[in-house]
């Protein structure tokens, strides 16, 4: 079990040095702003939707390495997927974090799995889950900002 956590904790740690998608992305059809305000998580997530499939998903902005190393997975996650798909993504990923993972399908999970230990520790799952958070709000289109408050 710890050469699993381990392999996890490189990824997550992978993501954060080099994060994936990591830039701003002009004429994007919708952009919101994510904030955290326990831990100064910022983010700002753009989108380019072609019909309901997600083309483009890029983020900018900083916060703790849980933060952007899950913003990084997130993009590279669901680009190409549907909005359906993308929000079935983000109820997985929302109840590995929060370690209800009774509906999680471990086959499905892929580079998700790397934050299954963010359920250890409840403060955290608002760090993992604000880009999840901004980018359902962006797929939505109602609101230009969010916060996890």
């Amino acid at each position: 079990m710890s050469d699993l956590r381990e392999l996890y904790q490189q990824v997550i740690l992978d993501h954060n040095r080099n994060p994936r998608n990591f830039k701003e992305l002009p004429g994007a059809m919708r952009k919101v702003e994510g904030f955290n305000p326990l831990c100064g998580d910022h983010y700002t997530v753009f989108l380019n939707l072609d019909g309901d499939v997600i083309r483009e998903v890029t983020f900018t902005g900083s916060g703790c390495a849980i933060s952007k190393a899950s913003a990084s997975v997130m993009s590279s996650t669901v680009k190409g997927k549907s909005t359906e798909e993308a929000n079935q993504l983000f109820d997985t990923f929302h109840s590995l974090v929060t370690g209800d993972t009774s509906t999680v399908d471990a086959g499905e999970l892929g580079r998700l799995a790397a934050f299954s230990g963010v359920s250890e520790f409840p403060a955290r799952v608002k760090c993992a889950t604000l880009a999840w958070h901004t980018l359902r709000t962006a797929l939505e289109g109602e609101q230009e900002s969010i916060t996890t408050e």
